[in-house]
Order: structure tokens, then sequence, then C-alpha cells
């Protein structure tokens, strides 16, 4: 199969394109290299990606529908269309929120319409567990309403499903949109919880820790994450899928599994909680086990060493990351 990828370069994007191209398919990566955070990182996974025979990246921006049109023309035709280029980011949308819709937004928009003028069939769509917002019941199913987003990076998400399911009801693309819980690995965005808490407990710098750490978050290994959509290219209609590790930890459970993996105490200033950030996220993930026969393999603490690991190996250059 040849699969148009958008985000190749990102955290998640990387990951679900090693695992086609390691199943043998051929893969269009196309990214922005947005400079949001360290663009090194997203260099480093692109030369990972090199080695395959099956990778073409193309350096594109999901908002410039002329440049979009002018890629399908050259490309097509394409079995799916993976949109995983997006603004990630709660807080940073309060900050910028247009550059959010923009992305988010108007950027699916553009991937729905080539799909339709150029047919292709199947589309995925990476959404977030924020989408579930205010007042939502744990653990979150895909049934629940989603009417009150905490962040413009939220709102921006949920319109984004809202048009898959447009474009899906008249022009009868087969669409899995998934909602993705709290990805972390090796690897990963610097503006998340544990990458920060990595660098400054193996770097002896204080530890940043909004609210009293009570807060729960479903960590989910990014292999797992990118196995289940790549498990979702399957035909389904339209569905909204969650895939979470069904198995919350607070920030403090995340801060003493890091003391006890680096042999390293943190020095935890503890500041004002957010207002964008939600309480608790926890994955109800009957539906991926249903329709894709998906469950996560990596434990919490398993994948944090591998996480841990990754950033001594690569110490040199990663710790020199700023933080967003």
């Amino acid at each position: 199969m040849r699969y148009l990828l958008s985000g190749c370069a990102g955290f998640i994007g990387a990951e679900v394109t090693r695992i086609l191209l390691q199943q043998g398919h051929e893969v269009l990566g196309i990214d922005n290299l947005d400079e949001a955070y360290e663009v090194t990182l997203k260099k480093w996974r692109l030369k990972a990606l090199s080695d395959y025979s099956g990778f073409t990246f193309i350096k594109a921006d999901i908002r410039d529908l002329e440049r979009l049109d002018e890629i399908f023309a050259r490309f097509a035709p394409f079995s799916a269309i993976i949109n995983l280029a997006a603004k990630a980011g709660v807080r940073n949308s309060i900050l910028d929120p247009q550059s959010y819709y923009e992305t988010n937004l108007m950027g699916t928009l553009n991937l729905l319409e080539l799909a339709k003028r150029y047919g292709v069939k199947k589309f995925v769509l990476a959404s977030t567990s924020s989408v579930y917002g205010q007042g939502a019941q744990v653990p979150f199913n895909e049934e629940m309403p989603t009417s009150k987003p905490l962040s413009p990076y939220a709102a921006s998400k949920k319109a984004a499903e809202t048009l898959c399911y447009t474009y899906h009801h008249l022009y009868g693309i087969d669409i899995t949109v998934f909602r993705y819980f709290t990805a972390y690995g090796p690897a990963g965005r610097p503006d998340m919880a544990y990458f920060k808490f990595i660098k400054w407990i193996l770097e002896g710098e204080p530890l940043l820790l909004y609210g009293d750490g009570s807060q729960k978050r479903d960590f989910t290994y990014v292999k797992d994450i990118a196995e289940g959509t790549v498990l979702g290219l399957k035909k389904v209609g339209y569905q909204v899928i969650n895939l979470g590790n069904d198995n919350p930890q607070t920030l403090l459970d995340l801060v003493y599994l890091l003391e006890e993996l680096t042999g390293k105490k943190a020095r935890i200033k503890f500041l004002p909680s957010h207002p964008a950030d939600m309480r608790e996220t926890w994955a109800d993930i009957k539906k991926a086990k249903t329709l894709l026969g998906w469950t996560p393999k990596t434990t919490f603490k398993e994948g944090l060493w591998k996480t841990v690991k990754w950033y001594l190996e690569n110490r040199s250059w990663v710790k020199e990351i700023k933080l967003p």
C-alpha cells in the first residue's frame, strides 16, 4: 500500500511511519518542521526513517492547499490519508489560538477536500483525550458529551472530528478518529511533563509541578499508540476510538518512579494549577479492543525506563533542548 502521512516528523507520526515501513508499505511523509518545539528532535526522527527505501519526505504545510494539491497530483493514488499533523499542547494554544485552528481544523479540511478530489477512500485523524473537557466522568468513553473543552487546542480537535463526520456522511469516506491519551516514550515532545521531569531530575534542576501532583494522566506508550493507529486503517465506517493505557497515574507517581529509575532525587517546586489542565484522564478502551483487537502492551515502568535510557544515550544534545 501507499499512504500519505502528515506530521511524519512528529512524535506519534514518526512511530506510525516506522511501523508501516517495516510492514513493507510505502509512506509519503509530509511535515512543515514547525518550530513550536525543538526542530532538532524532528530531524532526529526523520534521520531514523531515512534508511527505509519506501519512505519519501516532502517538507510541506497542511494549511497550504495549493501545495498539497501539487503533491497529490504528483504522487496519488493513496490507499489512505493519515493526518497526524497538528499544533499540540493545551497551554500554548491559549497563547496562539489562531495557529491551532489554522492547522488542526483548516489543515484537516484541506486533506479531506483532497481525499474527495482524488478518490482516497480511507482517512485517519489524530484527536485527543482533551476533547472530553470539563465534568467528564472517568473512565472516558467515546459516547460521552464533549461540549466543554478547556482549551483552544481541545476545541480545535473537536471541530476537526465533527468535520470528519460531515465528509463521511456526504462523500462516503471511511474515517477513524483516534483520541490519544498522553503519549510518552523516547524522542518525545519536550513540552510534555515526563520529558521535562526527566531532564530536570537528571540535570539537577528544580522540577516545576503545577498543582499538588494528584492530577492523573493515562500515560500511554508511543509504540502502543502507533500500533493501534495502524490497526485503524481497516474499514470502520465512521468511528471515534480511544487509545489509552486504562491505568492512570498521578504526576507524583511519575516523579517517584523517575527518581527510582534515575537514582536521583527531584527538587520539586510546586506552582499554582493551570485552568486549562484537566484533573484526570482515563481511557475506556473497550471499543479499541472490540473493533481493532488492540490493547496496550507496555507497562508504565517499562516505558519510562526506555524513555530514560534514550535520554541518557542522547544526553549530549538532548540536555541542550530548550523546554517550552
